[in-house]
Parts: C-alpha cells; sequence; structure tokens
C-alpha cells in the first residue's frame, strides 16, 4: 500500500510542479498576464508540500527519484497540452528515469 500511495504522491507532484512550470511559462512567455504567473507559483508550492508526504522519510532519495518522474511527466504533458511528439530517444530516456525511480524508490532495503 506504500508504493501504490507513493506513486500517487509522485503523480501529483509532477502535475502540481509541473503544471505550475507551464502556467509561469503561459504566463511569460505567451504574454497571459500575472493571474497565469500567480496561479504557477501558487501550483509550484502546492508541489514542494506535496513531495514532503511521501512515505520515505529521506529528503535526497524523495528527490532523486522525483526527477526522473518529473522527466517523463513533462514528456507527457507537453504531449497533452502543447502537441509535442516524443521520438524514440525520448520515449528511452523518459523509460530509463522511470526504472532508476523504482530502483531508488522500491527495491528491498534492510532497515
Amino acid at each position: 500500500m506504500d508504493t501504490l500511495r507513493s506513486v500517487a504522491l509522485f503523480v501529483a507532484a509532477a502535475v502540481a510542479e509541473i503544471g505550475g512550470a507551464w502556467l509561469v511559462w503561459q504566463g511569460v512567455r505567451e504574454h497571459r498576464g500575472w493571474a497565469w504567473i500567480g496561479a504557477g507559483l501558487v501550483a509550484l508550492g502546492i508541489y514542494g508540500f506535496v513531495a514532503t508526504l511521501q512515505p520515505d522519510a529521506h529528503f535526497g532519495r524523495i528527490l532523486a527519484a522525483y526527477g526522473g518522474v518529473f522527466v517523463a511527466g513533462s514528456l507527457a504533458w507537453g504531449m497533452a497540452l502543447d502537441g509535442f511528439r516524443p521520438d524514440r530517444y525520448d520515449v528511452a530516456g523518459a523509460l530509463l528515469c522511470l526504472a532508476g525511480v523504482a530502483v531508488i524508490m522500491y527495491a528491498p532495503r534492510s532497515s
């Protein structure tokens, strides 16, 4: 059950961080205004909070593993909202990152 909770928290963190960065990007680069930027900053703050809810107590492990989720999630976000089409190297890299997440977070460890 901890693994399922952890995966759900990684997904929530990715939505908050990637979504927040995208909102800031839209506000600045696409000239959508301060409301978009402000919403992005709020979402980025939520990301910081969500990361603290992971069951593992090690900050470095959580953030290192989350990096892989961020890579794959960013590509998925780009596909869903910006029409980005990843090539096979993007997909291979994202899969390697997710394999790293699995090893870092869910490998059996002695207490």
